[in-house]
């Protein structure tokens, strides 16, 4: 049996956390460069074409079966590694960007279930919820950061107005007006002893 092809992805720190609690099933990723369409008749064919074969363009984090593994903030401590996501604070020393992590720190893999494009606006609430977005008993709709000054959980009416948040919070103040298109990228965790 073949192994499965591997890449790393970048996650924050509360979209690790999402990935631990089980809450997050999939990520949205700016496709680079963006396709050029300017006919709006067009661009409502785009997915389809996509998944048809007639757009020639191929999803950098891989195909349906292939595995990521996921690079965050850590920290070596003791022939052993604490992540920044666990909110542990690793004495006299300092945190390594997730960008530096070496596969041999890896604790999460992925394991890619399925692959499509959209415009990120075109985001559902159930995709909001996959996308690591949870609600509360009040009805109201969180993302994990805390506000800035009261130091608790910001909230929203809908899952979908809450991922508008978190994706401002991570690619800047514009970027859900711009409504680029995405990498729908859905996946399940993988077990350690699969990893």
């Amino acid at each position: 049996m073949t192994k499965p092809i591997e890449r790393p992805i970048l996650f924050s720190g509360e979209m690790v956390r999402a990935l631990l609690e089980g809450r997050k099933m999939q990520t949205r990723r700016i496709i680079k460069p963006q396709p050029d369409i300017a006919d709006p008749e067009l661009e409502k064919v785009l997915p389809a074409a996509w998944e048809d074969g007639f757009i020639d363009v191929e999803c950098p984090y891989g195909i349906i079966g292939d595995r990521l593994w996921v690079r965050e903030t850590f920290c070596e401590f003791l022939d052993d590694y604490i992540y920044k996501a666990d909110e542990k604070l690793p004495p006299y020393h300092k945190w390594k960007p997730s960008i530096h992590m070496p596969r041999t720190a890896c604790r999460i893999a992925l394991e890619i279930t399925g692959v499509r494009i959209e415009r990120l606006q075109d985001i559902s609430e159930d995709d909001a919820l996959a996308e690591g977005i949870f609600k509360s008993t009040y009805d109201n709709y969180f993302h994990s950061t805390l506000h800035p000054v009261k130091g608790t959980y910001q909230c929203w009416v809908s899952a979908r107005q809450a991922f508008e948040m978190l994706w401002k919070s991570i690619n800047g103040v514009n970027s859900w007006e711009e409504n680029p298109w995405v990498w729908v990228i859905e996946f399940r965790r993988v077990p350690h002893d699969q990893d």
